[in-house]
């Protein structure tokens, strides 16, 4: 494991059974106290290069997502597309239903965005539901998905996600001492 690796899980905050019995929750807020330079390092140096030059724009998963597309947005000069929970963005927006972990929700994206190519960005990669509906999102507004950076991979709860994923890190990696 790498020293980046573990000064990342030292300021992550695991909370056992939250939301619900049974779900460890990762806590990123500590990570952006102080450390925004290394957590950006981090994601830009998971994505590959060729990736990171073609991409037009961030597409940002409400709402941790926002933090990280907004990090990669500044640092590379990129645009920022927001997917929001519905309601929460002004019409005229295209919108997607789907399932989570613990419950039916629905997402929706600007409609009058010009088609680019994008990468999706998101804190944690649990089941894939929010990741598959952000991307048949974007695929409905005619954005070319180039793959999705994710901060945290939980690898075991997902299978084949029909696109590129590039990840920081993963619960594998998590060392004992990171343990809360």
């Amino acid at each position: 494991m790498s020293n980046l690796s573990t000064f990342l899980w030292s300021h992550i905050r695991t909370v056992p059974h939250f939301p619900k019995p049974g779900v460890d929750f990762y806590d990123l807020t500590p990570l952006f106290m102080n450390n925004l330079d290394s957590l950006t390092d981090a994601l830009i140096a998971s994505i590959p290069a060729e990736k990171l030059a073609e991409v037009e724009s961030f597409i940002a998963v409400e709402a941790r997502g926002f933090v990280l597309a907004s990090l990669l947005a500044q640092r590379t000069g990129k645009g920022l597309v927001l997917v929001r929970k519905a309601g929460k963005l002004p019409p005229p927006v295209v919108g997607v239903g789907y399932s989570l972990e613990y419950g039916l929700d629905r997402l929706e994206m600007a409609a009058d965005v010009q088609a680019q190519k994008v990468i999706i960005v998101d804190d944690v990669l649990a089941t894939g539901g929010t990741l598959k509906a952000v991307k048949q999102l974007a695929e409905k507004c005619n954005h070319q998905v180039l793959g999705a950076s994710i901060f945290l991979d939980l690898p075991d709860l997902h299978k084949n996600l029909g696109l590129d994923i590039w990840s920081v890190l993963d619960n594998k990696s998590k060392p004992e001492q990171a343990v809360a």
